[in-house]
């Protein structure tokens, strides 16, 4: 989009109320952008925690005169006050407040929705999946910027995109990682789309600071295609291999490539990183980059934090953070990765998932399971047990420090020690982030 058209977008704002809802990193970024680009607006920050003010620095926002809060409990009530709604991808569009906002004529907008309609430039690369993502975008980013390509990287990866919103150019590339909460309103598709994988997640609720979930995995589906859904027949889709029967009840514009697993050498361990590394791949050569540069990149690369990443070994046993394995599916893949004994450290928090492959995976590859204590622990202890798991091989925990004492009194030469959830990390830990740096902390300090 030319700057002439992107301000005139941007006019659209002026003199209008506009609703922050939630004020997360990303409606933290778009703030920041609306003041630099001097638009006249008046801004309430809806938000259901009332000490924000008082936690946070919000510096950049002090001199703004027409900033208003509404914090605590009723901070999304009466949301038809405004004229326009940015909210977080955490807040649901399915919530009574939005639909009832939505039906008064209040623009329902987010921090994606506008950055793709602003955006100068086409070469977007967006990256979904159930997981693999962030490690494919990260891989993406890389091997752009490796090549010389002027390269920004943002979205789902903890990266608000308004935060380098003002830094591109026609010619320049953006690497997106999207979740399907950032992807459910969208109506513009990237140049480049790339779908990792799918399975089932996010089908229930699990997270009091972000109460969005899809109601059925068909609706889960559905938002994750609107990656491609507005993509013409210049444009493309990346697609895991394995969806490609999921894919031919849709209507797809663009060219279609499948993916499967590389045999480059890689510093990540597990057929599903072989996945990740194959997805980047295509799109690297949709870019026309040299091979020599993608190899050398995918073999320096060396992955994100608390996704399968190594730790330490120390006596012969080896440490895995694999924090971010929120579901029984990314928690069998994390289990598949290894040959060796495993000693797992699994459970938390309620995503209504399903635990009975996992706990026959659990069955074959584990040798002792320690368990946070969580809402979805029962349940996945007597799935283990149910699979035959022996029951003086289960150990439950209340933190971290247990966990890891525990996992060190069990094991020997040869193991891996393994931090792989398959559940979310509220009620222990604040998010699967802390969860991560805790063990590993311990492992550090062991």
């Amino acid at each position: 989009m030319s700057s002439q058209k992107q301000q005139k977008k941007l006019n659209i704002l002026q003199n209008k109320k506009i609703c922050m809802l939630g004020f997360g990193i990303e409606n933290q970024a778009l703030v920041k952008f609306l003041i630099d680009k001097k638009i006249d607006c008046e801004i309430t920050i809806c938000d259901a925690r009332k000490n924000i003010i008082k936690t946070q620095n919000f510096a950049f926002i002090q001199k703004y005169k027409n900033i208003r809060w509404r914090l605590g409990k009723n901070y999304d009530k009466n949301l038809t006050d405004f004229d326009t709604i940015f909210r977080v991808p955490g807040y649901p569009l399915f919530s009574p407040e939005i639909i009832k906002a939505k039906k008064s004529g209040v623009e329902i907008s987010s921090p994606t929705k506008l950055f793709f309609e602003l955006c100068p430039t086409k070469n977007i690369i967006g990256v979904t999946g159930t997981k693999g993502k962030g490690t494919t975008a990260s891989l993406i980013y890389e091997i752009l910027k490796t090549c010389g390509k002027k390269v920004f990287f943002g979205g789902n990866i903890g990266i608000p995109i308004f935060s380098f919103f003002q830094k591109i150019k026609k010619n320049d590339w953006v690497v997106l990682e999207l979740s399907s909460f950032q992807l459910e309103d969208l109506h513009i598709s990237p140049k480049i789309a790339v779908i990792t994988n799918f399975s089932k997640d996010h089908l229930a609720l699990s997270d009091p600071e972000n109460p969005n979930y899809h109601k059925t995995l068909k609706n889960y589906w559905d938002i994750k295609i609107n990656i491609l859904k507005y993509q013409n027949k210049e444009d493309y889709i990346i697609l895991n291999k394995r969806q490609e029967l999921r894919i031919k009840n849709q209507k797809v514009k663009s060219k279609i490539i499948y993916f499967d697993k590389s045999n480059l050498i890689s510093k990540l361990i597990g057929n599903h990183n072989k996945e990740n590394i194959a997805a980047a791949v295509e799109v690297a050569k949709i870019i026309k980059i040299k091979k020599d540069i993608i190899q050398k990149t995918v073999e320096n690369f060396k992955g994100l934090e608390h996704r399968l990443e190594f730790v330490k070994i120390t006596e012969g046993i080896k440490y895995y953070n694999d924090s971010f394995a929120t579901t029984p599916e990314a928690a069998i893949t994390a289990l598949k990765s290894f040959d060796q004994p495993i000693i797992l450290l699994a459970g938390g928090a309620d995503k209504g998932s399903n635990f009975k492959k996992l706990a026959k995976e659990i069955k074959k590859i584990v040798k002792f399971i320690i368990l946070f204590k969580g809402r979805a622990t029962k349940r996945l202890k007597t799935e283990i047990l149910k699979a035959g798991f022996l029951k003086n091989k289960i150990i439950q925990v209340d933190d971290m420090k247990s966990a890891f004492e525990t996992a060190r009194n069990y094991s020997k030469k040869d193991d891996v020690i393994l931090l792989s959830p398959a559940c979310a990390s509220f009620g222990i830990f604040k998010n699967y982030k802390e969860r991560g740096i805790l063990f590993k902390k311990e492992v550090k300090n062991s």
